[in-house]
């Protein structure tokens, strides 16, 4: 074969593989920008972070400056209650996450494979949940939680983020379950494994993704909340991270070095749970939203 005609050939890869390139040349381009326009505001707040009132009140926050501290961090430990603050986040963040998800797993399950009659009415029921707007329930379980002392404790949190986690677990489950083989289950019927046992042993382990991404929306989502720890806790003791952010700001002033450095470490937490499921994250997601 000629040698002009090898060439061709494979020149044509490389060709196919450069207009390509070119072709999502501006779709990278506009990923990059929206990813600097993201990390913006994340770099001014740590940055913030490192500088005094002292220089922040006589320059700006977005004043270069060479004097930085970790002072702000030290502050917020020591004056604060950014400790007591996060270990109440964390009280009322993995039990919630946990019972939403695994109520869900167990609600998405029974309506996915094992279709009780009038499942798909129960599956209606909940995920109509995710349309009943969280403020105009305000009132009422204010009323409930005060009236049955629940009130300035961390249980109400616990409560409706548990309950209101069950219709997006349930909704991302069921699709889920759907998508998955089920001759698995009906090899585990024929070998005489009751419904717990093939789901905690075959089903389960084929749902890591879906249980990840769960895992990660719903401590997010819990952990950020700043309505419900401000309507139900009354003492600074009972305070999550995010209020306890607003704390900081005084009648007269804002210490806004140590409200930054608040907002940092709050937000260690979070990304530390994206990291761990990061894998699984975005394969969960895919599989729980297409499959109908």
């Amino acid at each position: 074969m000629p040698e002009t005609v090898l060439a061709g050939r494979a020149a044509i890869p490389a060709a196919v593989g450069a207009r390509e390139r070119s072709s999502k040349a501006p779709l990278v381009a506009a990923l990059l920008g929206f990813a600097v326009l993201f990390l913006v505001p994340c770099l001014g707040v740590l940055y913030t972070s490192l500088k005094s009132d002292a220089d922040i009140a006589a320059n700006g926050l977005w004043a270069p400056s060479g004097n930085l501290t970790l002072d702000n961090y030290l502050q917020a430990f020591t004056v604060g209650s950014t400790g007591r603050y996060l270990l109440n986040s964390v009280l009322v963040t993995v039990p919630a996450t946990a019972i939403s998800v695994a109520l869900g797993t167990l609600a998405g399950y029974t309506i996915a494979v094992l279709r009780p009659r009038g499942g798909e009415l129960i599956g209606f029921f909940l995920l109509a949940g995710l349309f009943v707007p969280p403020q105009i329930l305000l009132i009422p379980l204010f009323q409930g939680f005060n009236a049955t002392g629940l009130y300035d404790t961390l249980w109400p949190m616990i409560i409706v983020h548990s309950g209101y986690g069950i219709s997006l677990c349930t909704l991302v489950m069921r699709n889920f379950f759907r998508s998955l083989p089920m001759e698995l289950r009906a090899a585990g019927l024929v070998d005489g494994a009751s419904e717990p046992r093939i789901l905690a042993s075959i089903v389960l382990p084929m749902t890591r993704p879906a249980l990840a991404a769960l895992a990660t929306l719903q401590f997010t989502f819990i952990w950020n909340d700043f309505l419900y720890p401000l309507v139900f806790t009354r003492s600074d003791t009972m305070r999550t991270v995010m209020v306890g952010i607003l704390q900081q700001q005084g009648q007269f002033s804002v210490a806004y070095g140590v409200q930054a450095a608040m907002a940092v470490l709050a937000s260690l937490p979070t990304v530390a749970i994206f990291i761990a499921f990061q894998k699984h994250f975005i394969a969960g997601l895919t599989a729980g939203a297409v499959k109908g």
